[in-house]
């Protein structure tokens, strides 16, 4: 039984979907970010943490969706191998490419001091973007950003393109579109969505 720490709509919810798909027992504990349960594990107070059977404490989501994959042996190429050297690009491309761009959006709307915001900067980040996306999109080979089996990138693309939506940043891709219906629909992906409403903060006097 793995114990997953965090709250929801935010990259929790990678490792709830990623634990629905492999089919794994969790239980979860909510916690906000910088909250003493969560910066007891993570220095930098930052979501997710998951907790192993023997107590071990995985933080960063692509850490623990990665480890996930390759302790199972499923969701991933072989270590070493050069498709596992691919797919390991295109994560990257999809924290650096994507992913970076929507939390810098993020942090300029609510996360930052407000003195320190940039609003102005959200029309560059939104062209660059949309650019980005067209190029994931031309990298798939198949129903699945690797090709024919899901694997780690299916889920950080997916998440991501969920933050788009709810950030308004626009998706023009028909192939990316079309896509992330096809993983909206997939039965984890639903159990994870009823994961995250039934979190409730706990009750406070």
């Amino acid at each position: 039984m793995y114990t997953l720490i965090g709250g929801p709509q935010n990259r929790t919810f990678r490792v709830v979907w990623m634990l629905e798909e492999l089919g794994l027992p969790y239980q979860r504990q909510y916690a906000k970010p910088h909250e003493p349960q969560v910066t007891e594990h993570s220095p930098l107070g930052k979501l997710p943490v998951l907790v192993t059977e023997d107590g071990t404490a995985l933080t960063d989501s692509v850490a623990i969706l990665t480890w996930l994959a390759d302790s199972t042996g499923r969701m991933t190429a072989r270590a070493g191998s050069l498709e596992r050297a691919r797919q390991d690009g295109l994560t990257q491309q999809i924290v650096d490419d994507i992913e970076g761009l929507l939390w810098m959006s993020t942090r300029h709307s609510f996360v930052l001091p407000e003195d320190q915001r940039v609003p102005a900067i959200k029309d560059s980040l939104r062209w660059e973007f949309a650019r980005n996306c067209d190029r994931l999109a031309e990298r798939m080979v198949g129903p699945f950003i690797m090709g024919e089996e899901m694997t780690v990138p299916d889920i950080l693309a997916t998440h991501c393109l969920d933050w788009a939506h709810a950030a308004k940043f626009e998706v023009s891709s028909e192939t990316l579109l079309a896509y992330h219906a096809r993983m909206r629909a997939r039965e984890a992906y639903s159990s994870a969505v009823a994961s995250e409403k039934s979190l409730a903060a706990p009750a406070t006097a």
